[in-house]
């Protein structure tokens, strides 16, 4: 399946980085990543598909009823992809917003930027 990198980006965010399912998010970490990723995030960077799915979980299991939605659509320029998100409580204002920017090649992501934008103390 090749990939469009809007696919990339939004898979990303919801098919990883959402997915509270071990088996399903390491299916689309196979398909989104390349073997080598490289993610940058505000504190660390990671390295590897295996690496990245340890951080997802990591996520997943610090804050459990949190939920990421896109704040707006993709944005695309060559080989990189944005995609603003939110994050926070589901069903409640977001606590942290911030954007993805990957690198994109040969139908997946090579490298990985997320930058927050905005974090609040949960309510």
């Amino acid at each position: 399946m090749n990939s469009t990198i809007a696919d990339l980006m939004r898979r990303n965010l919801l098919d990883v980085f959402n997915e509270p399912d071990p088996e399903r998010r390491g299916a689309a970490i196979t398909r989104t990543y390349a073997e080598d990723v490289v993610w940058h995030e505000p504190d660390r960077v990671i390295r590897g598909r295996e690496a990245l799915a340890q951080r997802a979980t990591e996520l997943r299991v610090q804050t459990p009823d949190w939920v990421f939605r896109p704040d707006g659509p993709v944005s695309v320029n060559d080989d990189l992809g944005h995609l603003g998100f939110q994050y926070g409580p589901a069903g409640q204002p977001p606590v942290v917003s911030g954007m993805d920017i990957a690198h994109c090649k040969d139908g997946v992501i090579t490298e990985l930027y997320t930058i927050v934008t905005e974090a609040r103390q949960p309510s």
